[in-house]
């Protein structure tokens, strides 16, 4: 084939730039978060407040917290603030309202109010920056407005003291969702890190999930044991989250989603929020805490009565074995695997800053988010799927629960007799 002499300038103009269109990971992802921002599942601010200031937070400056709070070291300075958000292009954000599940139940229900009262008090400071939004369309309202859309999320069943009515009364005041489970089992449903002891959910777990769905707020199974995500999924009528969870096809932490709940996604139609938690994350940093936890204890079988020894031979083990690095490549193979099982409509974000002791290489705080897309898009997601994974899927899930509600507006709340 032969080229007329005008056309030949072109042709080697071609051959030496390449496609016209084609972008950079770094534009793709920068794209994507111009479009639709990070809807983050799962942030512990308001629990920091507690530790750090006793939510007395007149003088807290959230506009920037690395400056640390008084008896605080640098390794404990705050992931979150304003600017840091606004740098890791967060748009909605989850705030967890969690208390220690170490607490009997109505003392859980009494700080689980006075972590709602200081996420709002806090939420108010700010209204420039961040608006209370309880339903899809507060958020992409306070979105359109600049912004962050700040919504409160229940971590841990005991918060609502095992009462269908404290949970509607949690709903009322703006929580929604609900983590079922937090570390410890509850009267009604079993934890991922505990011992099982009702087969997943009981009567009242389940009805739970019914009320939940009634109402619209979202049932979150981070933190439950397989059975019980199994029977919530069995129970459910409208689509479940994970706030802040992995893949365990990747990491076998009981805390992750095994294959045989993500291939029930696609028929629910929730998402998994992926973690950043580096012992969820990475296998081998699991690992390296398992081992760890087995040197104390042998240490303190080898020396009772002697702490002193057990923390120097912690320390010497410790030097011995640095922990093994983790990156934003190692929670980028968490999304590969949900994609891969359930799909790329079943993946969203649920970074769980302020609420972890370590974090990963390149995502040491909010900011990091856009490394993050930017390495997706480096493993081929388009402009879509990154629009999908940010934004997209946690607001069809919302828009689910709430359109199953409004369903269902002529069925009565579920009733259940206070003990006598």
């Amino acid at each position: 084939m032969k080229y007329c002499a005008a056309f030949l300038p072109l042709a080697l103009f071609a051959l030496h730039t390449g496609p016209a269109a084609a972008q950079t990971p770094e534009e793709v992802a920068a794209a994507a978060l111009e479009a639709v921002p990070v809807w983050d599942g799962h942030n512990d601010v308001p629990g920091e407040l507690r530790d750090r200031y006793r939510n007395v937070i007149a003088d807290f400056d959230f506009t920037d917290t690395r400056v640390n709070a008084p008896d605080h070291p640098a390794d404990r300075a705050m992931h979150t603030d304003l600017a840091r958000l606004r740098q890791g292009k967060v748009g909605a954000q989850f705030w967890s309202v969690y208390v220690s599940a170490n607490l009997a139940e109505p003392v859980a229900v009494q700080t689980t109010l006075e972590q709602i009262d200081v996420t709002k008090r806090l939420i108010a400071r700010y209204p420039d920056d961040m608006a209370l939004a309880v339903t899809a369309d507060q958020v992409e309202a306070a979105m359109a407005q600049g912004k962050i859309a700040s919504l409160i999320g229940m971590e841990g069943g005991h918060s609502i003291g095992s009462s269908l009515g404290v949970l509607r009364q949690m709903y009322a005041l703006g929580a929604r969702y609900l983590t079922l489970t937090h570390s410890k089992n509850t009267p009604w449903a079993d934890s991922a890190t505990d011992a099982p002891s009702h087969n997943g959910l009981t009567g009242f777990g389940k009805d739970l999930v019914r009320e939940m769905n009634r109402m619209g707020m979202l049932v979150d199974l981070s933190h439950v044991s397989e059975k019980t995500m199994q029977d919530a999924l069995d129970v459910g009528k409208a689509p479940v989250i994970f706030s802040h969870s992995g893949a365990r096809g990747v990491n076998s932490h009981a805390r992750n989603v095994p294959d045989s709940v993500l291939r029930r996604l696609p028929g629910n139609g929730g998402v998994v929020m992926v973690v950043a938690y580096p012992a969820f994350v990475k296998e081998e940093v699991r690992q390296h805490f398992a081992d760890r936890a087995g040197e104390e204890a042998r240490l303190a079988a080898l020396w009772p009565g002697a702490p002193d020894k057990v923390t120097d031979g912690l320390a010497d083990w410790d030097a011995a074995r640095p922990l093994p690095g983790s990156t934003v490549s190692d929670m980028a193979d968490h999304i590969d695997r949900i994609r891969m099982i359930a799909g790329i409509g079943h993946v969203a974000i649920g970074g769980d800053y302020d609420g972890i002791p370590i974090m990963l290489t390149g995502m040491e705080d909010v900011s990091g988010y856009p490394a993050l897309f930017t390495e997706l898009a480096r493993r081929g997601y388009s402009q879509a799927d990154l629009e999908k994974i940010s934004f997209r899927n946690m607001m069809r899930v919302m828009r689910g629960a709430e359109a199953y509600a409004a369903s269902v507006t002529d069925m009565a709340p579920i009733e259940t007799p206070v003990p006598e």
